[in-house]
């Protein structure tokens, strides 16, 4: 028994299915420009919304080629924690309750607090 095994097909690993008779959806492919010169190619959907910027792979913005610029908004700058915790306290009052909670810290461990 142990000279033969069994054979089977792996459940899930593979499909039966084949790929005659399949169409995919109709694409476009979009090129945008980084202004040091960096092409970026998008495919989209033909019925796909095209937006007029995309972040490329480096990380750079890049424009839509043939495309109208972005209209530049009046929107707010993010604010982060730290803005909004500046706008409670100043830089002083958070250094001191920095020390005040490192000592506190350190009381509890047992270590000699340096004041």
């Amino acid at each position: 028994m142990s000279d033969r095994s069994l054979r089977g097909m792996r459940l899930g690993s593979q499909s039966m299915e084949t790929e005659a008779g399949v169409e995919p959806a109709p694409r476009q492919r979009v090129e945008y420009r980084c202004q040091d010169g960096e092409r970026v190619f998008v495919t989209f959907a033909a019925e796909a919304e095209i937006p007029a910027t995309w972040i490329s792979k480096t990380g750079k913005e890049a424009l839509l080629v043939d495309g109208e610029k972005p209209a530049q908004g009046n929107e707010k700058p993010v604010r982060t924690h730290w803005d909004m915790l500046l706008e409670r306290r100043s830089v002083e009052e958070l250094d001191q309750i920095l020390t005040d909670r490192l000592n506190l810290l350190r009381e509890r461990r047992g270590e000699k607090t340096s004041a």
